[in-house]
């Protein structure tokens, strides 16, 4: 089994060691950018120095024109990224964040060698939905730079289980939500509410949760579905929820996290039809405004969401079996009352309370 490089350095338990958080900022809104202004905040109060790099530094104003122009842009931020991991020195330990294919080669790549070379300890922060594919056909651009990792961590189970298949050992710390950010609420009289948090891209199938809305519209005239998120089908999906009729769709657009709190505590029921994921944020952050969940069990999901338990899951791909779930659901609110509880109950391993000592051990080098 091939192994993780083991010669980790090793942080002195008399003091905390400085950080450096390599990551997205919340320029690009989803759920790592996030995860990383999260652990950043809880580090800081548990008296860490905390040193931010982000992956999109941003253009000055004077090359602003080229975010018009994909490969241009790309070019331009790495222009200004590579020369920023300079501040590496700053640190002790190289907390690099992770998404999959390009940017794993583009923004974690870089960072691990930067890091390895200035003798830093280096954690590998990996969230993907997609890694199953990520490791088997990326080959050379993925697998010998990931034993550039003294420690790769993964948010679930089902990550660690994807690289035991590829040989490699990883540690699991599970995501983490602010729950004083959301007031839990429960929903006494469970109103047709629908809430779609994921961004508008293929893999989130957002065009089922429009079908299935359009479904259940048809039995709850009044129902409502906010969809907040934006990305590269945002105008496919405009033109599919008009063509199917309904009225009660509404687009919200890009919606920043600090105003996220506002919608979930305004809609009763949160929908998800990825097919490709890991353990959403935003499923967490339903649990914890006591929203109901209906969601498909892709990824890390079905240990999340347990059918009849903390939600209700149904098939990739079935917009109808979404829409009955969901009327179920409203047709028997004290049952959807009851899971919405449990799931609110089980947020406690997601808070930063469950998981700083977990990140301590990481960033000392200690064993699991």
């Amino acid at each position: 089994m091939a192994q993780v490089v083991e010669t980790a350095q090793v942080i002195s338990p008399s003091r905390r060691p400085r950080v450096a958080i390599v990551a997205p900022s919340l320029e690009i809104l989803g759920g790592q950018e996030v995860q990383a202004a999260t652990i950043g905040r809880g580090l800081r109060d548990d008296g860490y120095e905390v040193v931010f790099l982000p992956v999109n530094p941003g253009l000055p104003a004077a090359l602003r024109w080229l975010r018009r122009y994909r490969y241009a842009r790309t070019v331009a931020n790495e222009a200004i990224y590579l020369p920023s991991l300079r501040r590496l020195r700053r640190a002790d330990v190289a907390h690099v964040f992770s998404a999959s294919y390009w940017s794993f080669v583009l923004a974690p790549l870089p960072a691990l060698v930067a890091a390895r070379s200035l003798g830093l300890r280096v954690v590998l922060n990996y969230h993907s939905g997609e890694a199953e594919d990520h490791l088997a056909h990326w080959g050379r651009l993925v697998h010998p730079w990931l034993r550039l990792a003294h420690e790769i961590v993964v948010p679930s189970e089902y990550l660690r289980q994807v690289f035991a298949q590829h040989g490699f050992r990883t540690r699991v710390i599970p995501n983490v939500v602010t729950t004083s950010l959301f007031r839990y609420r429960e929903r006494l009289l469970l109103r047709p509410r629908l809430l779609s948090t994921r961004n508008l891209e293929p893999h989130y199938r957002v065009d089922d949760t429009l079908r299935a809305f359009a479904l259940l519209e048809a039995r709850y005239p009044d129902a409502t579905l906010t969809v907040a998120g934006y990305g590269g089908e945002e105008g496919r999906l405009r033109r599919l929820a008009a063509s199917l009729g309904t009225r009660g769709i509404r687009f919200v657009g890009r919606v920043d996290p600090g105003a996220m709190p506002r919608l979930y505590e305004a809609a009763d029921v949160f929908v998800n039809s990825s097919v490709v994921d890991n353990q959403p944020l935003s499923i967490l952050e339903a649990f914890a405004a006591g929203l109901s969940v209906v969601s498909t069990p892709t990824g890390d999901i079905s240990s999340l969401v347990r059918h009849e338990e903390t939600g209700l899951l149904v098939p990739q791909g079935d917009p109808a079996a979404m829409a009955e779930a969901v009327g179920t659901l409203l047709e028997d609110p004290e049952r959807a009352r009851l899971m919405a509880r449990l799931a609110r109950q089980e947020l406690r391993r997601f808070t930063w309370p469950q998981v700083r000592a977990e990140w301590a051990a990481v960033y000392a080098g200690s064993a699991a």
